[in-house]
């Protein structure tokens, strides 16, 4: 498949009160046109920002992008005008944003917040942007279209807000649509259905997903690649499968041992990952999942260890011990 986002080496800092935060340190990934990969972490990981620095949309002060390249369809998006940016958000990249009751405006029906779009990215008129909103809602499943239409975000539930949200995202037939944490509100049962939509949707439309999630098992159905995020940068990267099967990062590790699963028995207790993510404005010069780590040497306080490849030259892992951890637990994982 031809490449179609290629981020390297981005860098996203904030200035606060307690120090320099380093959110994004030194990420470097590509996505394939049609392909879903999925960014994986805990809160504070530098998933969101790393979104959000791709859209250039990082509130400056306190937060700005020092360094990188983000290369979408053959254009670098830090050497955009301002203009020319907005014109790529919603026209070319669409993102469904984490909460959609504070994403959609309250004082807007859903008609006008889909025709928007369209209208600005389209340059159509009223008519034309309301008959292609009929089709998006239509599209995302969300029966009774033009009675929708008319409701504002508080009249719909959320799984039918995040449907709506989605629907934004695609109003303009983008080529890489970017779901920051899309089911974290809501129960499991319209988790599973906004996730197949968005699958099917996809494959359907051969749209490139970025999908951003805390939970591993949420990704192990949807995503072609994994990248696992910890303290501002991607600690291992490769196939779902490899990921899922031999995981070569203590942390990717610890992840997918504290989730839940149906073949273990019932009286069996979740491991949960040790300790608590670091403060990114105190990390030192060693591997800053050292303190948290079942695996860690003195080699891991003297210097950080990079991403490299292991036996599998797609599967790579930020880890001195990652050959010995992959072969030791992967299948207990």
């Amino acid at each position: 498949m031809p490449l179609l986002l290629d981020v390297r080496d981005l860098h996203t800092e904030f200035r606060t009160g307690a120090g320099l935060v380093r959110a994004v340190d030194g990420v470097s990934y590509t996505v394939d046109q049609g392909e879903t990969v999925a960014i994986v972490g805990e809160s504070g990981s530098g998933k969101s920002v790393s979104a959000m620095s791709i859209l250039r949309l990082i509130p400056d002060p306190p937060g700005r992008i020092t360094q990188g390249q983000i290369l979408f369809a053959g254009r670098d998006l830090m050497r955009l005008s301002d203009d020319a940016m907005r014109e790529v958000r919603g026209g070319e990249i669409g993102m469904v944003f984490q909460e959609p009751m504070t994403s959609l405006n309250p004082v807007l029906t859903i008609g006008r917040q889909i025709t928007e779009a369209v209208e600005q990215h389209r340059g159509v008129d009223w008519a034309t942007a309301q008959k292609r909103a009929l089709e998006l809602l239509a599209l995302v499943g969300i029966a009774d279209p033009a009675r929708r239409l008319k409701q504002y975000p508080h009249q719909l539930s959320g799984g039918m807000r995040q449907r709506v949200m989605i629907a934004i995202a695609l109003a303009c037939d983008p080529k890489l649509i970017i779901a920051d944490e899309p089911t974290t509100a809501l129960d499991v049962t319209i988790q599973a259905q906004i996730l197949e939509l968005m699958k099917d949707l996809t494959r359907r439309l051969n749209v490139a997903l970025i999908i951003i999630t805390h939970n591993l098992g949420v990704v192990a159905r949807y995503a072609n690649r994994v990248n696992v995020m910890y303290a501002g940068r991607i600690v291992e990267s490769g196939s779902a499968a490899a990921i899922y099967h031999r995981p070569r990062h203590p942390y990717t590790i610890a992840l997918l041992r504290s989730v839940p699963r149906l073949d273990r028995p019932r009286q069996a207790k979740l491991d949960p990952v040790d300790g608590q993510p670091p403060d990114l404005t105190r990390l030192d010069g060693g591997c800053s999942f050292r303190p948290r780590c079942r695996f860690a040497v003195d080699a891991c306080a003297h210097g950080r260890p990079p991403l490299e490849a292991t036996d599998d030259a797609a599967h790579l892992a930020a880890c001195f011990r990652s050959r010995e951890i992959g072969g030791a637990t992967g299948a207990a994982a």
